[in-house]
């Protein structure tokens, strides 16, 4: 009798046995693969971004924008002259306005090198006209809802402000000599000194 009662003993045991099976389960549940795909998928949409940016030698991108007038203004337009195109992130900001007036202020000796200045951001035609007389600006503002043109010249990209990360405008400048060549690229730009600089290359040239 004894016999028998420890077999019946050692069955029960064996089927109250699923600890192998719990810990499968709670492998299958790890989210270790979502969280890297996220991250890549990051990585990837600024790398192709960044492939986009034009370089000089390039043929500067022909575009047609609306400026702070409701006018339509074409790169082709000034064939013959040097021409800066400058994205900036948005108007009436700090920067942007420091950058501006000081264009502003250089409005003859920018004549004088046969220079035009061009600058483009996102801002609404209504507000770029506010900018203008605001500022009193004397120069081309263009309105570039859409990107398209933003993007085409590869100044839509990751930016980084207080530890945060996030997509926008990129503050830089294309200068472009009277064939329409593009012949210095400024990724970094000094706010306060981004006249000058535009002045010194042009007369290096």
């Amino acid at each position: 009798m004894a016999k028998k009662a420890t077999k019946k003993v050692a069955k029960k045991v064996t089927k109250k046995a699923p600890a192998k099976k719990a810990v499968k389960k709670v492998t299958k549940k790890a989210p270790t693969k979502k969280v890297t795909k996220k991250v890549s998928a990051k990585k990837q949409s600024a790398s192709v971004i960044k492939s986009h940016t034009l370089k000089p030698g390039d043929m500067a991108p022909d575009f047609t924008l609306l400026d702070q007038n409701g006018n339509s203004v074409s790169l082709h337009d000034f064939k013959g002259m040097n021409v800066v195109v400058y994205f900036y992130p948005k108007a009436m900001t700090p920067g942007c306005t420091v950058q501006a007036c000081e264009i502003r202020n250089s409005d003859q000796k920018l004549k004088d090198s046969e220079i035009v200045v061009l600058g483009i951001s996102a801002d609404p035609v209504k507000k770029l006209k506010q900018f203008e007389e605001k500022q009193h600006l004397n120069f081309t503002l263009l309105s570039d809802e859409d990107r398209k043109v933003i993007e085409a010249y590869g100044s839509w990209g990751l930016k980084k402000f207080m530890g945060r990360e996030f997509m926008g405008i990129l503050r830089q400048s294309f200068l472009i000599d009277k064939t329409g060549k593009i012949v210095h690229v400024m990724h970094k730009v000094d706010t306060k000194t981004h006249h000058q600089d535009i002045l010194n290359f042009f007369k290096n040239l």
